[in-house]
């Protein structure tokens, strides 16, 4: 089953209505994928013809952050960043440029062993992690 299907089953099964604005802002993300905002979701949103207010696509993206079924993204300027949580539980991490906010993902095996390990020798039940790595993109390294 593909993201918007789990989404909208899970959405039913945890008795959330799938309303045309939730339908839209779960279709959205599932297009626009990694790491968008509620603005860049709006925006596509409207190109479609679709007006869904800001408040009320930030409540979906709350609600699938709550039942993990996304993810919100600490880009660390300042705007929450949403991304699909893949049911399989393949995931990526984060590269952000701090002086651009431009935000690339990367995957990386040997970190995911790491991590295991890491995980394996720890306490903690360990559910879930993400990795944000931060720096400078390219071009803003060539300007600066």
């Amino acid at each position: 089953m593909d993201w918007t299907g789990h989404a909208r089953a899970t959405l039913e099964r945890d008795g959330y209505r799938l309303s045309a604005p939730r339908t839209a802002v779960v279709d959205c993300l599932a297009d626009l994928g990694c790491s968008v905002t509620a603005k860049e979701i709006g925006d596509r949103l409207r190109e479609r013809g679709v007006d869904i207010g800001v408040a009320s696509i930030y409540r979906t993206l709350d609600l699938l952050h709550g039942l993990r079924l996304a993810r919100r993204v600490d880009a660390a300027e300042g705007v929450a960043r949403y991304e699909p949580v893949d049911p399989s539980g393949v995931h990526h991490h984060h590269i952000v440029c701090e002086s651009c906010g431009e935000v690339s993902s990367f995957e990386d095996g040997e970190l995911e062993r790491a991590i295991e390990r890491l995980s394996d020798r720890s306490d903690f039940a360990i559910a879930a992690h993400d990795v944000t790595l931060r720096g400078e993109c390219p071009g803003c390294r060539q300007t600066a």
